[in-house]
């Protein structure tokens, strides 16, 4: 499969806002508040919830009018009030290797916004297919090696975006009942659906949109809707440790730590979360992971840096450092980014690291390299939004900053 780009069409001058709001991406209570809105009465809201429930997030219709289980007199209501619009996918990469990488333009939310931007990647193999989802415009965090880390935390994703990213790849992959895949496009054969899983690995730091991430999890995981089991989607953290305990007891899923570094001097620079919550903190909670067992192991991401933490002497520390806590190390070839400073290590200094952490016990699979040449790989998601006007700017760095005292203030 050859590189295939289409190119973002032209912004208008001034975008259009409907003043109608897609119902996509909410969760039970917020459809039944839609509802509300509408006049149904109390006692149906949960049967139309159900209902609407059905035809969203299991059939992925986007018309009112195939909701034919619900009769026309609401139909028309919805419609009148609602849609169930997707947000709009301004530019499509596919990799030789598969890979697919949308940019997405989020709904506008006043007349001179046109719109957050963030990226969204999938990452088929034969027997499963990743979608990698965003949680944040712009990252909080300034990880020195990670290509999102250059651009600043424009705001939050909302419930609502986030699981429209997994309803846009669904739609575009063709992955709903009675739908068909496009043309050539390399999905997973074994029979199950086309998105399997879902890391938030994307743009941002989930465990500061806490809610946001909870909120959509419950939507992504619901048995009736989407229905992707919570041991299929994991969250990755640069170690928020506060909300790491939360994060097991109120999400349950699997998860990931953005580790990188076995001496907080080396961590301090290349994650400099770390200066806040050093490595012995951040494995603490690790050790305290609700639900951690060997069946539930938490994945320790390691980015091989030449010359820079891909020693031997590394890989014993590493090993030391992991003791008694069931893991799997993901060692990740660096994905070289316009302006970076780091170079990827040597394969054979790769291969030795990964020799010593696997014959200490400990599973070390070396992620193999996925949309290098669409930029779509790890750490180097990275949107357009910087290009907004400098008037959306403004406001949007005024609730940059309310963010960042919040932060703060923990």
């Amino acid at each position: 499969m050859t590189l295939s780009v289409l190119e973002p069409a032209a912004p208008a001058a001034e975008p259009v806002v409907t003043s109608r709001v897609s119902l996509v991406g909410r969760t039970r209570a917020g459809l039944a508040l839609a509802l509300a809105e509408i006049g149904v009465p109390e006692k149906e809201r949960r049967m139309r919830v159900g209902q609407l429930w059905n035809w969203i997030y299991h059939y992925g219709v986007r018309d009112f009018s195939a909701m034919t289980t619900i009769g026309k007199g609401l139909r028309a209501a919805l419609d009148e009030r609602f849609t169930l619009d997707l947000p709009e996918v301004t530019a499509e990469q596919v990799s030789t290797d598969g890979t697919r990488k949308w940019l997405i333009r989020m709904a506008s939310t006043g007349p001179r916004d046109r719109g957050a931007e963030i990226e969204c990647v999938y990452i088929p193999e034969v027997d499963r297919g990743t979608l990698c989802v965003s949680s944040q415009v712009g990252c909080t965090l300034t990880c020195t090696f990670c290509h999102t880390g250059t651009q600043r935390l424009v705001r939050n994703l909302t419930c609502e975006e986030i699981v429209a990213q997994l309803m846009v790849a669904r739609d575009r992959l063709g992955d709903f009942p009675n739908r068909s895949k496009p043309d050539g496009a390399f999905v997973p054969n074994d029979g199950g659906r086309f998105v399997s899983n879902i890391v938030f690995m994307g743009m941002g730091e989930p465990l500061y949109n806490f809610d946001g991430v909870r909120d959509a999890i419950d939507v992504i995981s619901d048995n009736e809707g989407l229905s992707l089991g919570r041991r299929r989607i994991t969250v990755s953290t640069s170690g928020v440790v506060p909300q790491i305990g939360p994060l097991g007891h109120e999400m349950g899923t699997m998860l990931a730590i953005s580790l990188h570094a076995v001496r907080d001097e080396l961590r301090n620079e290349l994650v400099p979360l770390n200066k806040k919550y050093p490595i012995a903190e951040l494995l603490e909670a690790c050790r305290t992971y609700p639900g951690v067992s060997n069946a539930k192991r938490i994945t320790f991401e390691y980015v091989m840096l030449k010359g820079v933490n891909d020693s031997d002497a590394d890989a014993r520390e590493l090993v030391r450092l992991l003791k008694g806590i069931p893991a799997k190390i993901n060692l990740i070839p660096f994905n070289p980014w316009p302006g970076t400073k780091y170079e990827c290590s040597d394969w054979d200094r790769i291969e030795r690291f990964s020799e010593i952490v696997f014959r200490a016990g400990y599973a070390s699979p070396v992620r193999t390299p996925r949309g290098r040449d669409i930029l779509a790989a790890c750490g180097q998601l990275k949107s357009e939004t910087e290009k907004l006007s400098a008037r959306a700017r403004l406001m949007l760095d005024q609730d940059e900053a309310a963010a960042a005292a919040a932060v703060a203030a923990e």
